[in-house]
């Protein structure tokens, strides 16, 4: 059993072999999760699930969840919303657990066949079954964000600090990898879906299921290759007297997190900064469709075309933004991919209607940058978490990764119905993407390092 050494939580693994196992096996939850992200979150439950809400609309076009009138075409929002706030109350919990019990894959474990099941259930969503649908997609999400918080707080663990920017950008390429394939896949059903005898809600449910069965099967791998190591608390581990223990000894470390993050104040700014630029990034991402659609007036088949280009050109660009961080340093190619962010989103704004090739042009400057833009600050950030407590500070990371922005869409959804035009509300996003280079830019990462005892890479 490995334990936590002063290479800055790598531990003394057993041997490179095992190490690099353990590193493979990481890499594939990635590749098991992407899929869930891209093609039910981001391409196909949205517009379905609007659809099914619609159905069942009375006069007006309301439905009426729990008894409160809703507009359909606003329940998919509120519904990724009310997941959003769960994901907050859990995160923190879990892994405080995670930590102090230091039973890790269990409940990295009981969260990602949660989602993997309720993800496939979206199968029977059909006819006007919208609550079944809301239901659904906050599980999904509330278990998605949990046990990658509890997946993000191996790294430190399983990579020295010398390799954990290589090392996170190749899980994200794997993931954009696995996006991509299954994207491909699904494109080739909905457009299809007359030829091969299905009705074209019938080939959307079957996408969103696969989503879950993808997710379920390639959970496997890193359920079986990694290993736990000892919690932070002795005794906390076995037994039914051991899980009671981390429930309550669980709810305290959760008003305990802020407590003590205020003891790091170098790592708090870096999370801030991070909470940002990243919510900027999430909500490009997010409503690009949107803006595609409502402003540029492209089709579906062109959107999804585009959403596709990212997701291939996206591993490239974590590969590559991982190569120039061994070069100059995490935080200066971080930097540098909020400069790329800033002039794109301004790019976006001035993008002539009716011209599908500049969208492309824009999906693949997105692409380039977004998986090492989110790789990098991953393994930063793992460099920046005192040891014994990497899934506790994950589930704060998390708050503002895949699924679980906010800010974002609320200044987008403002900027929007104050002016009334998705141009202006696309570039309202440039002030989180300066605002975060400020505050990065202040972050003195040698110095946050040696704050939480952490052994610093040649470049950071």
């Amino acid at each position: 059993m490995a334990g936590t050494g002063d290479d800055g939580g790598a531990g003394p693994l057993a041997d490179a072999a095992e190490r690099r196992r353990e590193q493979r096996g990481w890499y594939f939850y990635d590749w098991a999760i992407s899929v869930f992200s891209t093609s039910v979150l981001t391409v196909f439950l949205g517009p379905y699930l609007t659809e099914v809400a619609e159905a069942a609309a009375g006069p007006g076009g309301y439905v009426h969840p729990l008894g409160i009138p809703v507009r359909a075409g606003s329940y998919f929002a509120y519904a990724v919303s009310l997941s959003v706030l769960l994901s907050v109350l859990v995160m923190p919990l879990a892994g405080a657990i995670a930590d102090r019990s230091g039973r890790k894959k269990p409940i990295m474990g009981v969260f990602a066949y949660l989602g993997a099941a309720a993800t496939t259930g979206m199968f029977f969503l059909d006819g006007d079954r919208y609550l079944l649908g809301g239901a659904l997609l906050v599980v999904a999400n509330v278990s998605y964000a949990t046990a990658v918080v509890v997946y993000h707080s191996f790294l430190p663990q399983i990579a020295s600090p010398e390799e954990r920017d290589a090392v996170s950008s190749r899980g994200w390429a794997f993931g954009y990898a696995a996006g991509a394939l299954v994207l491909v896949a699904d494109l080739a059903l909905f457009l299809g879906h007359e030829s091969l005898g299905v009705s074209e809600g019938t080939a959307v449910r079957i996408c969103l299921a696969s989503a879950g069965l993808w997710w379920a099967v390639f959970a496997i791998v890193p359920l079986r290759r990694l290993r736990e190591r000892p919690g932070t608390a002795h005794g906390a581990a076995g037994g039914t007297a051991g899980a009671a223990w981390s429930f309550r000894g669980g709810g305290r470390q959760l008003a305990a997190t802020l407590r003590d993050l205020r003891r790091y104040p170098l790592t708090l700014l870096f999370l801030l900064a991070y909470l940002l630029y990243n919510d900027g990034v999430q909500t490009v991402i997010t409503q690009a469709s949107v803006y595609g659609s409502k402003e540029l007036g492209m089709d579906q088949t062109s959107l999804i075309g585009a959403i596709l280009l990212v997701q291939v050109l996206a591993i490239a660009g974590a590969l590559l933004l991982g190569r120039l961080a061994a070069r100059h340093g995490a935080k200066r190619t971080i930097l540098g991919s909020l400069v790329a962010w800033t002039a794109t989103v301004a790019a976006g704004y001035v993008l002539p209607a009716g011209a599908p090739v500049w969208f492309f042009v824009l999906a693949a400057a997105i692409g380039l940058v977004l998986g090492g833009t989110q790789a990098l600050s991953r393994s930063l950030f793992a460099q920046l978490v005192p040891p014994g407590k990497e899934a506790e500070y994950f589930s704060l990371y998390e708050v503002s990764d895949r699924g679980t922005s906010w800010l974002g869409p609320l200044v987008f959804g403002l900027t929007y119905q104050l002016t009334g035009s998705y141009r202006d509300a696309i570039v309202s996003l440039v002030i989180f993407f300066l605002l975060g280079f400020v505050l990065l830019w202040r972050v003195p990462v040698g110095k946050a390092m040696a704050a939480v005892s952490a052994t610093a890479p040649d470049r950071i």
